[in-house]
């Protein structure tokens, strides 16, 4: 671990309880709380869409102090129906994600939470939060994706590709020529819908591929084959796709302009230096609008949560909050 980073993952523990919430339109969110019953309620967003959480996700908060929920999002993970399965994508908006958020709190008896999120799951819990700021006691977000046109094009139409030209040629590869030169966004929507399995199949791992390979700063072939296993990245691929095809459900640039909403819920902010997948520039763009917010910026970091530098500032943050007034 590099010198200065103390902080790490707290050791594995397993759920006290678990289950599925029937969340309405035919939807039934996994949830599973883990750590002190009677601790602190924190709520973890995962990131994608389409990502799932697992048991690592747990361990950013210390089990003796938290009450830690996590739950996958609809269609993904271990909630039903899930995408690879042929589930509706009609009825899995960015508003159903954050009514589904305010029924598992209510489900779950918390009066107000914690929420705790990275990239994805920073949109969400900032869309969450801007609507629900009465049942927010503070914010952690990691990896800040606004998700505005200008980042979608950054990422998925070229911008990236610049700094990982090998891997941009993988991304590329399930799109015809013809279509390369266009939205590779819209390209993608095509492919993953496809009447043929095989080929949504391929464009889905050559998504999700793309993804796992440019969110460190040093590679991680361990999880590029995570992200490469079929029935994840239909999800992963075909979630995030409808998500970004539709500026997740979102008015441009809402996420600043609503950001004064937020004034009066204690924030820290962590963002990767070296962040590809969700540059920099947002997180600052949101620290300025949100001059209450604490910004971390971590010097020797990209995308992935698991970072050390990302680890320790997350813990370190989340040490602080179980120890903080909720008043």
């Amino acid at each position: 671990m590099p010198e200065g980073y103390s902080r790490k993952l707290y050791p594995p523990i397993e759920p006290y309880d678990a289950g599925h919430l029937d969340v309405g339109d035919g939807q039934r969110i996994y949830w599973e709380t883990s750590g002190n019953p009677a601790g602190k309620p924190v709520v973890f967003v995962h990131g994608g869409p389409g990502g799932g959480t697992g048991p690592a996700q747990r361990r950013y908060f210390d089990p003796d102090r938290y009450r830690i929920v996590l739950f996958d999002q609809r269609g993904c993970g271990r909630s039903t129906p899930h995408i690879a399965d042929g589930a509706d994508l009609a009825v899995n908006t960015t508003a159903d994600l954050v009514a589904d958020i305010e029924r598992l709190r209510e489900f779950l008896t918390v009066e107000r939470w914690l929420v705790f999120g990275g990239s994805w799951g920073s949109t969400l819990s900032l869309v969450y939060a801007q609507s629900h700021r009465h049942r927010v006691t503070h914010l952690i977000l990691r990896g800040i994706f606004l998700l505005r046109r200008s980042e979608i094009d950054w990422y998925y139409n070229g911008g990236a590709g610049h700094m990982f030209p090998e891997l941009w040629d993988k991304f590329l590869a399930p799109v015809p020529e013809t279509e390369r030169d266009g939205d590779l966004v819209e390209a993608y929507h095509r492919l993953l819908h496809s009447h043929d399995r095989d080929v949504a199949t391929e464009a889905a791992i050559a998504w999700s591929s793309w993804e796992a390979a440019t969110s460190y700063l040093l590679p991680q072939p361990d999880q590029i084959a995570e992200n490469a296993d079929p029935r994840f990245a239909l999800a992963f691929a075909g979630i995030e796709n409808h998500y970004f095809r539709n500026g997740g459900f979102l008015r441009e640039n809402q996420l600043l302009a609503d950001a004064r909403l937020l004034a009066d819920i204690p924030c820290v902010i962590v963002q990767g230096r070296y962040d590809v997948v969700c540059p920099a520039t947002s997180a600052w763009e949101l620290h300025k609008a949100w001059p209450s917010s604490e910004l971390i910026v971590v010097d020797d970091a990209g995308h992935s949560a698991s970072e050390p530098g990302i680890v320790h500032h997350l813990v370190e943050a989340t040490d602080r909050c179980a120890s903080a007034s909720d008043s």
